[in-house]
């Protein structure tokens, strides 16, 4: 019992001092955008989408998550390497065209910087035209979603 209650006590600092004063305060160039509020999928703002059973959401790749699910449509102009990061757990893809197509296959996977809300980043090589990116196997009802240039 007293084992146990000195490895807690020697947790509780360590946790302590990982917690984040100002989440979002110190975001690279690159993801600056991710605390100002957007109608579309950019490389300057976040948007917020609402979720539904991912059961009902049309066009969803074989490869997408249960749970909770959200599609946009976004469009790139000039080709690169870039990421869709999203606020919570889950699974990304993201197709070419307004519909039909497979699911691209992604260049890179990770985490948003410390002391952030984004909880994961997937990038893709993109030529210009139109995409839609999906976001399944959420948990919650809405999703926050960012276009990142590399």
């Amino acid at each position: 019992m007293l084992l146990l209650a000195l490895l807690l006590a020697q947790t509780v600092p360590a946790q302590a001092t990982t917690a984040c004063k100002a989440p979002d305060a110190s975001l690279p160039v690159a993801l600056a955008g991710w605390s100002t509020p957007g109608d579309e999928l950019v490389t300057d703002k976040a948007v917020l989408l609402a979720t539904v059973d991912a059961s009902t959401l049309k066009g969803l790749p074989k490869s997408a998550k249960p749970g909770r699910a959200t599609m946009i449509e976004f469009r790139i102009a000039k080709a690169g390497t870039y990421g869709i990061a999203l606020d919570q757990p889950g699974w990304i893809d993201v197709l070419p065209g307004a519909a039909g197509g497979a699911p691209l296959t992604s260049v890179a996977h990770g985490h948003g910087p410390d002391c952030s809300t984004i909880r994961k980043i997937v990038r893709f090589e993109l030529a210009p035209g139109t995409y839609r990116a999906f976001a399944s196997g959420l948990a919650q009802p809405k999703a926050k979603l960012m276009l990142v240039p590399n």
